[in-house]
């Protein structure tokens, strides 16, 4: 828990201000501090009341008034407020007005919102004959009058040859080697994929072929309404009326080849589907867009950062690759369409499983959906009648029968005939349609009927029997009128505006013999017998019958179709949701980690968070997990969370130093293969900040640890390592080695290339400006500086760079001249001093106090730290073999930052810096360093200045100024260099140092390097007891200092231990160094002293 320690004003007592300790204030004097602490005063805060309150009575007014003028309050007031009222009511009208004429404008002029624009493609050209050709037949059977049939089949025609040219330009693009292409493991690939297959084109060539008999109509001897063999229109009338079982079969068979043509529509539907996913569209999708072609879970997962902006080059493929030079040159048309990141083709290249998933899919659905809506009217055609309507025959068999049976012309017979026609005429006569469209309507179903022989006198002379009788009407008196018993199909297509072939004809003929019975006045009755052909024929008009079932096949394609569109969408939106974004989290976690390998793992969901967040918690918590919860719901989620895992302890394991192993390893293709991985990579040149942190008394704290001293290293890591990447600039704070004792922090700046570019970019910028400033000048001055040294400036400006990096290249190279390299700098120092305050604050390190094993129990113990830091190039790259690799870094500059942090040990400071961070800081940063000496180090006779930002815990209370991590995350971000005077940190653990020390230890330390050793090591003392004198002043001693606090103060050597001790503690570490140093060469210079000295150890 964050608390602080605060003196009240009205006890004089110290109180924690955490909810638990707090009590109430109840004196003035109390209440005086309490609004000091707050930083108001009385005055100010009742002035805050009545304003407070000004504001409530206000709207308490207003709205008292608003309803006074609503129950209609009376007097001068009540007019106010209904003249108030009224002004409001006309500025709402005026602007309610405004806006709908805006929007009315808008709206006529076809602006947005209300802008409908249509964009049409090839394969939306072709998307939409494919509809057409699957319903336009249907439709015009099933709601459309025979004069139209002419239009409608120049349309279907068009149609017809446009899909079956494209049906043969797609079996011409399909590049050679089809077949040895799908069966490879490049089957599937979108690209592959987009040429049509076996599949499609065998059922699509069907469907087409068996639309060829439909174009008989235009031969000159037929019309377009008759019903030849194969049409849809006999197909019809076969599958309804037969007469036979085999008709009815091949009717219903049609019908089936019918329901092939749903395969063009899909298989367009997918090249539709695969273009928008695989090639990036530049606008919104509409609402059916987006239904039946949902976005790709490519733009809306996670977006990652753009790498490798620059565009592969192509290379040249053989002439007999033409598979690949097609494919080759099918992308680079996408590329110049659709500018995608390499990482953006990569992951749609690698989605192969998303197109087999729609592919296999497809074929199975719509094998399914033909199977199940085709053969199963066909089962009804295995009846003894094949399912067909017979009604029509058989009542003109059922009047030939009785024709047959009254072969006389006596008058009962006659009689008997009459009433048999009469009843069968008005059985067939009319007909009921149904329409979903319409209210039922009734149309003449007989159209023609003739009985012979002639034999009654109520028949007419040729036999006709659909005569109206006289002074009945209908509609069908009118069709029935003018027919004759010559009249023909024809006759009543073209009268009643019908299709030839949906008026069908039913005769029955007999020869029988016929009784001629002639009454005679006297005797019997004479009786001719004679051999005459009975027969009975009658015309049908099958039009609803046709109507009918093109329209329930017409609702029976468009639900099929609808079945399987919306079918495959939902089949791809598991697919993608349970495989396929799974698979695609899982490459673009890879592609993250070839491109930076030091990002962090992104959080998936709300459901990970909270496992992480329940790791640290007790066992109960974590138990009310479920184990699927635990586990994840599906085997893809558990193998996302392994490659997170994978990844994270590769970036963990291998640090910043192995990063462009792992992103050289990854992105590491061939031909589209990911290459045998090889990390001994060769190195590379980079330019960093080094710096060491290692934990003092290692050696004891192992010794009296044993085991545990595991967990006292990972504690002080979560600290050191939090606070190096969360001051380090971007991601370049990282831990390169955990050596146990010592961390090895890496601030990287750039390889050599980056450096050279940056700097290269900065250079051009100065440059600029100069010519700018010198385009002032007269034209004469520029024209002779020209003349004078044209050569020589041509040869500045155009110098060639060579791309060879030497040793004296980067030992010239000066980091200080890059832009921005301050504000780097001082944020890696920053985060060593905020990792030095973390270790003093944080709770589970100041436990440690209270381990028996290092204080006695006593808080004796304190676990502290000390760091070192150099800046410069070195080699980035992994050392070993392939049984065993490291990835570090290779460089003096790397052991000049050890030997900085060992020597914290012999001057007694928290941390040293060499000179080339010095030289990078802001001057901010470098007005809070002391010069604490100059040496040389082992191994280099370069003489340089060391220093140290003076940090000490002893006396601060680094958890006053705790901050939570969302908190300090802020903080550093909103860095700028006033925050080395105003942090609570930085300032406290610089506490001890005052003016007056820094100015004499700098005097001592001026004489020390001038030669003037006696001298310097009065100052030097001088200074020592200054710090001393101003820490016990102070109060920054944490020690019981009864009985010897005069002793600390005076300046002579002690011989109590305790007195030593404190003393040295409260002391300056670098005075003592340098005053024994000087004693131990007897107090005098060298006779050759050069102003440094060789520091010997390590």
């Amino acid at each position: 828990a964050r608390y602080y320690t605060v003196l009240r004003a009205d006890t004089r007592s110290e109180q924690r201000s955490d909810a638990e300790w707090m009590e109430p204030v109840l004196s003035e004097a109390g209440y005086d501090a309490a609004l000091k602490a707050a930083g108001t005063t009385r005055e100010a805060l009742r002035k805050d009341e009545e304003e407070e309150g000004g504001n409530l009575m206000r709207r308490s007014r207003r709205g008292s008034s608003f309803f006074c003028c609503l129950l209609g309050s009376r007097g001068p007031h009540g007019e106010r407020c209904h003249e108030a009222a009224w002004r409001k009511a006309g500025r709402g009208y005026r602007f309610v007005r405004k806006r709908l004429r805006v929007q009315a404008i808008e709206f006529l002029y076809g602006n947005s919102p209300y802008a409908c624009r249509i964009r049409m493609t090839g394969v939306n050209v072709l998307v939409l004959c494919s509809f057409t050709f699957m319903f336009l037949d249907q439709i015009r059977f099933a709601f459309l009058p025979a004069s139209e049939d002419w239009t409608i089949m120049v349309v279907a025609f068009t149609v017809w040859s446009v899909l079956v040219l494209e049906l043969l330009f797609e079996v011409l693009i399909r590049p050679s080697g089809y077949n040895v292409l799908i069966a490879s493991e490049r089957a599937y690939a979108p690209m592959t994929a987009r040429y049509i297959n076996g599949f499609h084109l065998f059922f699509e060539m069907t469907a087409l072929i068996m639309f060829g008999p439909e174009f008989r109509c235009f031969s000159p001897n037929n019309r377009c309404g008759e019903a030849f063999r194969y049409s849809l229109l006999d197909s019809s009338l076969m599958s309804v009326l037969g007469p036979t079982p085999r008709d009815t079969f091949l009717g219903r068979l049609f019908f089936i080849v019918l329901r092939l043509r749903i395969f063009g529509l899909v298989r367009h539907w997918k090249k539709m589907w695969i273009n928008h996913t695989y090639v990036e569209k530049a606008r919104n999708p509409g609402v059916f867009h987006g239904f039946l072609l949902p976005e790709s879970s490519l733009s809306d997962e996670t977006q990652h950062p753009t790498h490798g902006k620059n565009k592969k080059k192509r290379k040249k493929k053989n002439k007999d690759d033409d598979d690949a030079a097609d494919e080759a040159a099918a992308e680079a048309r996408i590329d110049k369409k659709t500018p995608m990141s390499q990482d953006d083709k990569r992951l749609n290249k690698a989605a192969t499983i998303g197109t087999a998933l729609m592919v296999v899919n497809s074929h199975r659905a719509l094998l399914l959906i033909v199977a199940i809506v085709g053969i199963l009217p066909l089962i009804g055609s295995l009846n003894y009648n094949g399912g067909a309507n017979l009604s029509s025959p058989n009542s003109v068999e059922l009047l030939q029968q009785n024709n047959l049976a009254l072969h006389n012309n006596t008058f009962p017979s006659c009689e008997y005939l009459y009433d048999t026609v009469t009843s069968f005429v008005k059985d067939n006569v009319n007909v009921r349609q149904q329409s979903p469209f319409s209210a039922d309507q009734t149309s003449t179903y007989l159209l023609w009927a003739r009985l012979l022989p002639v034999r009654c006198k109520w028949q007419r002379p040729d036999g006709l029997i659909t005569v109206c009788p006289t002074g009945e009407e209908g509609h069908f008196c009118e069709e029935w009128e003018g027919a004759t018993a010559y009249s023909t199909p024809a006759y009543f297509a073209d009268k009643l505006n019908l299709r030839v072939g949906v008026i069908t004809t039913h005769s029955y003929a007999e020869w029988n013999e016929f009784e001629n019975v002639t009454d005679v006045e006297e005797g019997p009755a004479l009786v001719n017998v004679e051999m005459l052909m009975f027969n009975v024929t009658a015309m049908y008009n099958q039009d609803h019958s046709v109507s009918f079932v093109n329209f329930s096949s017409f609702l029976l394609q468009f639900t099929m179709l609808a079945l399987v569109l919306a079918g495959l969408t939902v089949l791809r939106g598991d697919a993608g949701r349970l495989v396929l974004d799974p698979l695609r989290r899982m490459l673009k976690i890879v592609l993250r980690y070839a491109a930076n390998p030091l990002a962090s793992t992104p959080s998936t969901s709300k459901k990970e968070k909270g496992l992480k967040d329940t790791e640290g918690k007790d066992g109960d918590d974590a138990d009310a997990l479920t184990e699927k919860d635990q586990l994840g719901n599906y085997e893809t989620e558990q193998l996302i969370n392994a490659i997170s895992k994978i990844t994270d302890l590769l970036r963990k394991c291998w640090g910043v130093a192995g990063a462009g192993i792992i992103s050289a390893n990854l992105a590491r293709t061939q031909e589209g293969q990911t290459v045998v991985f090889n990390p001994t990579v060769p190195g590379k040149r980079v330019y960093a900040l080094f710096a060491f942190a290692g934990i003092n008394d290692f050696a004891y704290l192992l010794r009296s640890l044993d085991q545990d001293v595991m967990i006292l290293i990972n504690d002080v890591a979560q600290v050191v390592h939090d606070e190096v990447f969360r001051w380090g600039l971007g991601d370049s704070g990282q831990c390169n080695k955990n050596l146990g004792a010592a961390f090895l922090m890496v601030y990287r700046i750039g390889d050599f290339k980056e450096v050279q570019e940056k700097k290269a970019r900065a250079t051009d910028v100065i440059f600029s400006s100069q010519e700018k400033r010198s385009a002032k000048k007269s034209s004469a001055a520029i024209r002779r500086r020209h003349q004078g040294s044209a050569g020589k400036s041509r040869a500045y400006h155009k110098r060639p760079r060579s791309r060879a990096t030497t040793k004296d290249e980067m030992d010239t190279l000066q980091l200080a001249s890059l832009p921005g390299i301050q504000g780097f700098t001082d944020r890696a120092l920053l985060g060593m001093l905020k990792s030095y305050a973390g270790i003093h604050r944080e709770k589970s390190l100041l436990n440690w106090r209270d381990d028996f094993r290092l204080g006695a129990g006593v808080g004796a113990f304190s676990v502290d730290m000390i760091f070192g830091m150099d800046a410069g190039w070195a080699v980035e790259g992994a050392v070993g073999s392939e049984y065993k690799i490291d990835a570090t870094y290779l460089s003096p500059h790397v052991n000049m930052a050890s030997r900085m942090m060992s020597a914290c040990k012999q001057y007694g400071v928290t941390i040293l810096l060499s000179q080339a961070v010095e030289e990078l800081l802001s001057d901010k940063a470098r007005a809070k360093l002391r010069h604490l000496d100059t040496v040389t180090v082992k191994g280099s006779s370069i003489a340089q200045r060391i220093f140290t930002y003076d940090a000490r815990h002893n006396g601060v209370d680094f958890f006053l100024w705790e901050r939570a991590p969302d908190e300090a995350d802020v903080d550093s971000e909103r860095y700028t260099p006033a925050i080395w005077n105003a942090d609570p940190d930085l300032r406290g653990m610089r506490q001890h140092v005052s003016e007056e020390f820094e100015y004499i230890f700098s005097d001592g330390l001026k004489q020390y390097l001038a030669g003037n050793w006696g001298v310097a090591i009065e100052r030097l003392k001088e200074a020592n007891q200054v710090m001393i004198t101003h820490g016990i002043e102070e109060g920054y001693v944490e020690h019981d200092t009864r009985g010897f606090a005069s002793q600390l103060l005076k300046p002579v050597p002690n011989e109590q231990e305790e007195v030593t001790r404190v003393r040295n503690e409260l002391g300056d570490g670098p005075c003592r160094c340098l005053i024994s140093y000087m004693e131990r060469e007897g107090g005098v210079a060298p006779k050759h002293w050069k102003h440094y000295r060789p520091l010997t150890s390590k």
